[in-house]
């Protein structure tokens, strides 16, 4: 899916009786009463009925906008949510057009009471597209939400819920770069993608000293309907803890939670048949992961010339995330994109998870405009029809992990050629473990299958203020390699995992 260019082109319901699919229709009143379990029986009630797809009619002049002519419809900021209210937080809306079609409809939630906030034409500016009538109801696409984040006096746009399931956001300092979804249904399958769709959401207006804001949403699809609770906290990391219920019509085989997109076209590892004049072009750079087993494991991405599908079993996993650990400058030389300022994701599980896999799926690109990284966390056991499944967890969107591990940690690998045949691996690691280490007691393990190391060096790199681990391996096949910095039989430094393939 072409995700990043409908993001771009981002940038530029009372209560009632359900339908024949279990979705909500406005009710005459203008309110109705609201509780945070309302959603839960909406969803519950929808996955005992029929899918129905969504409404995607629009009148003729909007229905099949391009690219250009979409980015030119604007929300008016002075139109938007609380703006005269002075609250901490205010929201703007999408219209419906170019890739989305999809009606939304969104309520505001005050004392206990939902209210339909009502499409208005005058709440847009349309370009040179023709505006829809004064009388017409066309919802909305989704919504943005705004907040003083980099200085009081401004509200920077900090999240963004549009399109299918996908949501994003920023903490202080950064712009936008890889995206959160709601649910992953047989992602890289054989049998094809299922993109579930938020169809209703919910935002709860804040007090005026809130430093929160709640957002409920009402998910759907083909095989599951799902209830969500997203409580969201700007800042240096902005913080989203998410409650999620979620009510399967067919029995999920390959579900995939706490799902995150990306996009990863080259870096130093990964640089075969690129003529670029940057050194590196990525939202994210690696996936981390700590498990059950309390075992930290960094992969590096790559651009693989196949798809590739890598599993990590685990056991109750603590966390993992798409990282962007390349904050400078200089490692992209890319003054629009500004890839050093996107953030890292970060999945945090609440209560056990149990057995399952954390999965991340590499598919070929050519091209920067696609996302092509997907992670994800698969139950071993699939969800079954009829059933209920909760989870909750915490994401948090900023510049590194909550909690930024003692062990040393590879922060750039390289791959280069050694002779027909071989390639030799550089690993830089940084880490305030490293300064105060013995140097002569470090060593570097590397280990792999069906294939001899040799060369392996480690030595200081007093460039970057750490450690350099470079090895040599003969590569006629596949391989999964393993590397970290031992003194003794200790670890010193999280666990670097790679697969090559010649």
């Amino acid at each position: 899916m072409d995700r990043r260019r409908f993001l771009k082109a981002a940038a530029s319901l009372p209560l009632a009786s359900s339908t024949a699919s279990g979705l909500v229709l406005p009710a005459k009143a203008d309110s109705s009463p609201f509780d945070r379990s309302i959603i839960r029986q909406l969803a519950r009630d929808a996955a005992s009925k029929s899918y129905k797809a969504p409404d995607t009619k629009l009148p003729d002049s909007l229905k099949d906008l391009d690219y250009d002519h979409y980015r030119q419809i604007r929300f008016v900021p002075d139109r938007a949510l609380w703006r005269s209210e002075k609250l901490p937080f205010q929201v703007q809306f999408f219209h419906r057009g170019f890739f989305y079609g999809p009606r939304v409809d969104i309520y505001e939630v005050a004392n206990g009471q939902a209210t339909k906030i009502a499409y208005r034409s005058d709440d847009f500016s349309f370009g040179s597209n023709t505006p829809p009538g004064p009388d017409v109801d066309l919802g909305f696409a989704g919504f943005r939400i705004h907040a003083p984040i980099n200085r009081p006096d401004y509200y920077d746009e900090v999240c963004v819920f549009l399109g299918a399931s996908y949501f994003r956001a920023v903490a202080k300092g950064e712009i936008y770069g890889l995206s959160a979804r709601g649910l992953a249904i047989n992602t890289g399958e054989a049998k094809g993608e299922e993109f579930p769709l938020f169809k209703t959401f919910w935002i709860e207006k804040p007090t005026a000293n809130a430093n929160s804001i709640v957002v409920h949403a009402l998910l759907d699809s083909e095989s599951t309907t799902a209830a969500y609770r997203f409580t969201i906290r700007p800042g240096g990391s902005t913080i989203f803890d998410v409650e999620m219920a979620v009510y399967p019509r067919v029995a999920l085989d390959h579900a995939g939670l706490a799902p995150m997109t990306s996009m990863f076209f080259f870096g130093p590892n990964d640089r075969v048949e690129v003529d670029d004049f940057r050194p590196a072009v990525h939202d994210s750079d690696g996936i981390a992961i700590f498990n059950g087993r309390g075992e930290e494991l960094w992969r590096p991405l790559s651009n693989p010339r196949d798809l590739q599908i890598s599993t990590f079993a685990d056991l109750n996993p603590r966390g993992f995330g798409l990282m962007q650990r390349q904050k400078n400058f200089f490692a992209y030389q890319d003054i629009e994109s500004s890839f050093e300022k996107r953030p890292t994701l970060w999945v945090e599980p609440i209560g056990d998870w149990g057995e399952g896999s954390v999965q991340l799926i590499e598919i070929p690109t050519k091209e920067e405009i696609h996302d092509n990284i997907a992670g994800f966390w698969r139950p071993k056991d699939p969800l079954q029809a009829k059933g209920e499944y909760t989870y909750t967890y915490r994401l948090h969107w900023g510049p590194d992990t909550p909690k930024v591990s003692s062990l040393a940690r590879f922060a750039r690998t390289g791959v280069g050629a050694r002779g027909e045949g071989t390639k030799i691996f550089v690993l830089d690691l940084i880490g305030d473990k490293l300064k105060s280490i013995d140097p002569n007691s470090i060593r570097g393990s590397v280990t792999a299958e069906k294939t001899e190391i040799k060369n392996i060096v480690t030595q200081p790199n007093p460039a970057i203020g750490g450690w350099r681990l470079s090895f040599e391996v003969s590569i006629k096949a596949p391989i999964e390699l393993r590397a970290s910095l031992m003194q003794g039989n200790d670890a010193i430094s999280e666990v670097w995992v790679y697969r090559w393939a010649p």
